[in-house]
Parts: C-alpha cells; sequence; structure tokens
C-alpha cells in the first residue's frame, strides 16, 4: 500500500525517548536570541506585538517580512523528543536505513496556515553526524510502507542545541 501522500508537513512532536511522559511542554525563545548553528526544535507558534495595529498577536508560523521586536518562538525542545517527519525519498526506503542521519530538506509553509513542509531529506542518508538521526518507521498504516516513496520516519534532533555537541 503506497504511503497517503508526498506533501512534507514537519517535525510533529509524537512521544519522547524512553518511558517518561512526553508533556508537550514548550520553551519561550525571544527570535532576536535564538542564532545558533545547532537545532533547537519544532516551532510551534510565535507571539508578538503586531507593529501595525499594536495588538498582540500569536500565529503558528512567523512571516519573514514581520518587523516586530519582542517576538517569542513557542519551540518543543526537549533534545529527547521524537518527532515523525516525511521523506521526501521518491523510491522505497529500507529498514536498514533506521540508525543513519540525515539532514532536513526546508520548504515554506502553504498559505492559509503555512503549515511546514520540511522532510527529511533522503539524498543524504549518512552514518555521518547529521541534523536528523532516524530511530524507526512511523506506526501510521498510511505512512509507514517502506516499499513506497515518501515513508515517515521516527526521529530526534542529532545536532540539537541542547545535546551533546559542540561549537554551538
Amino acid at each position: 500500500m503506497a504511503n497517503s501522500s508526498s506533501t512534507g508537513f514537519g517535525l510533529k512532536p509524537i512521544k519522547k525517548v524512553g518511558q517518561n511522559y512526553d508533556a508537550g511542554g514548550l520553551g519561550e525563545y525571544p527570535v532576536a536570541a535564538a542564532a545558533t548553528t545547532h537545532n533547537l526544535g519544532s516551532l510551534n507558534g510565535v507571539f508578538y506585538t503586531d507593529a501595525t495595529t499594536s495588538k498582540p498577536t500569536f500565529q503558528n508560523y512567523l512571516q519573514g517580512s514581520n518587523t516586530a521586536t519582542d517576538i517569542v518562538a513557542f519551540i518543543t525542545d526537549d533534545p529527547n523528543q521524537i518527532y515523525e517527519v516525511r521523506s521526501n525519498n521518491a523510491g522505497a526506503s529500507a529498514q536498514t536505513d533506521v540508525g543513519n542521519t540525515a539532514e532536513i530538506s526546508y520548504s515554506a509553509g502553504a498559505s492559509p496556515n503555512y503549515v511546514s513542509r520540511t522532510t527529511l531529506d533522503d539524498s543524504t542518508l549518512a552514518t555521518a553526524t547529521q541534523q536528523l538521526k532516524i530511530v524507526g518507521v512511523s506506526r501510521d498504516p498510511d505512512n509507514s510502507d517502506l516499499t513506497s516513496a515518501n515513508v515517515v520516519w521516527r526521529v530526534v534532533i542529532n545536532e540539537h542545541f541542547f545535546g551533546a555537541t559542540t561549537g554551538v
């Protein structure tokens, strides 16, 4: 059975490593101070004062043209968070891909809700240190067919800001 779609949906938090509870907690980070070479997590929305209307505003995305100076991002920032992400592989994947790492393929979200179109870049699969580490295949029967294109993987952020990395 083919996987249900080829459209990316970003990094969707699903559970945590181990048996601890996934409380769905979000860290708050000022956007101006969030520059890093490592990933922090998955954006779940932003809060800011609209520069035109002076009204407090919450959105599930951040427009690049936003000029507010008080933007706060809400991020699933736990380094033990497991996410699901769609592969951009146009062909079959393999169970042996589990344990490999890969880069993220970034794509802008689509109107009207700007849901991320980010996918796992299957062309970068390797054992070297990269952004994501594959820990398994989705348990969703509509998206877990390894013999079909665009399988959904379970991943952790391998190059995490709070992880055991250097040079942040």
